[in-house]
């Protein structure tokens, strides 16, 4: 999935960009409440993980604006107020969801999961694409009913595409995204697996620019 991170902590903003880039999900990262409705507009995202205490300004007034801009993504506050009036003003502004810091990865994770699947209308987390159905929460994708083995950094790279279908990925997004720091191969040379393993027409080449999902009719 792609997330938009509103977090000013550099401590925990790069623990859990490390961990999204290594569950395959694509992230952009602000650290200020300026400029967030600008971003949205101009990007495509499936879910928006929100802090609530920002340097230039409150989370939840960002979320009304938000709401008020008609922006209907599911986001997930993060926040250590805790109170329970907080956690009722979170949902009345907007929340889908309410974390309170500090949180077990796994659990953020899950909750994330949860509420992009209820924003779709879909409660297995599985996406279809021509002959492709990807289950994303096993990691598991078919082709005309055949399972396809792909590799973790596979399956990350064509789910990003999938759910951008029609829209070029630039490769900044995808290998900042994407790609492990750790990992020692490109992107061109996952895009060529990827290929071999679902078929060749499927994912666009833009040269100079990135990489497109495309079913072999458009």
């Amino acid at each position: 999935m792609k997330i938009l991170m509103i977090e000013d902590d550099l401590a925990i903003g790069r623990a859990l960009l490390a961990v999204f880039q290594d569950e395959g999900h694509l992230v952009v990262w602000l650290r200020l409440a300026d400029g967030v409705l600008a971003r949205l507009q101009a990007e495509t995202f499936d879910a928006v993980l929100l802090d609530l205490g920002l340097p230039d300004g409150d989370g939840a007034e960002l979320l009304r604006q938000l709401r008020a801009a008609g922006q209907s993504l599911p986001v997930l506050i993060m926040t250590a107020r805790d109170s329970l009036q907080d956690r009722l003003n979170g949902f009345n502004t907007g929340a889908d969801d309410y974390l309170i810091k500090p949180f077990e990865i796994p659990e953020l994770l899950a909750r994330l999961r949860a509420i992009v699947r209820r924003a779709n209308g879909n409660a297995d987390g599985g996406w279809s694409f021509g002959e492709l159905v990807l289950d994303e929460s096993r990691m598991l994708v078919t082709r005309a009913g055949a399972p396809v083995a792909l590799s973790r950094t596979e399956f990350a790279l064509l789910l990003a595409l999938v759910k951008e279908s029609g829209r070029v990925l630039t490769r900044a997004e995808l290998e900042q995204g994407v790609l492990p720091h750790s990992e020692g191969q490109t992107l061109d040379v996952h895009i060529s697996n990827l290929r071999k393993k679902i078929g060749e027409r499927l994912i666009r080449t833009v040269r100079g620019v990135g990489y497109m999902a495309q079913k072999p009719h458009e």
